[in-house]
């Protein structure tokens, strides 16, 4: 995975993560002093549409590291960090259709149920992915690999040298 691409992960994930729990706190554990009030604190809508606005660019990132990533990694049957990154992905597309239809049902009890399972997705994801973090490795795996991939350039630079001196050329210090 590259570094723009961990990024825009890591970046939207946090966001997403950020704005929908400040907007649960908001809607479920303050009370407003006004009696007549539709929200309990002034930012609550704020926080909701930032939520709403990420929520999509957390969406395509994932849809970003899907094929190099994920199903890179499932092919070659690695081991490490497989079930929370399992636990991230699947949780996904069951958060994503219960964000949608919050917006889009009205029916008192089956919004609840949704707003009920959208948030323990969204927390069974946030989790899932620090655990994925630590559990596939993180900084260490990425220090790995990026050691392997310097190495595999060295060596085909001294090949690209070689082959410049077999063929009578200048070498390039």
């Amino acid at each position: 995975m590259s570094r723009f691409e961990r990024w825009a992960v890591w970046s939207t994930s946090i966001a997403t993560t950020l704005t929908g729990v400040v907007y649960l706190v908001m809607k479920y554990l303050l009370a407003s002093d006004d009696p007549f009030a539709v929200v309990n604190h002034p930012w609550q809508p704020a926080v909701l549409k930032a939520h709403i606005l990420v929520a999509p660019l957390l969406t395509f990132s994932i849809g970003l590291v899907a094929l190099k990533h994920v199903w890179r990694h499932v092919q070659s049957g690695m081991r490490e960090g497989r079930r929370s990154g399992m636990v991230a992905l699947v949780t996904l597309g069951p958060m994503i259709g219960t964000g949608y239809l919050i917006q889009a049902i009205t029916q008192e009890s089956l919004l609840r149920a949704m707003a009920l399972s959208h948030i323990g997705l969204g927390l069974l994801y946030a989790l899932g992915l620090v655990a994925h973090h630590f559990s596939a490795g993180g900084q260490r795996a990425r220090e790995g690999r990026t050691g392997h991939r310097r190495s595999r350039r060295g060596r085909q630079r001294q090949g690209r040298r070689r082959h410049r001196v077999e063929q009578g050329g200048a070498t390039a210090a």
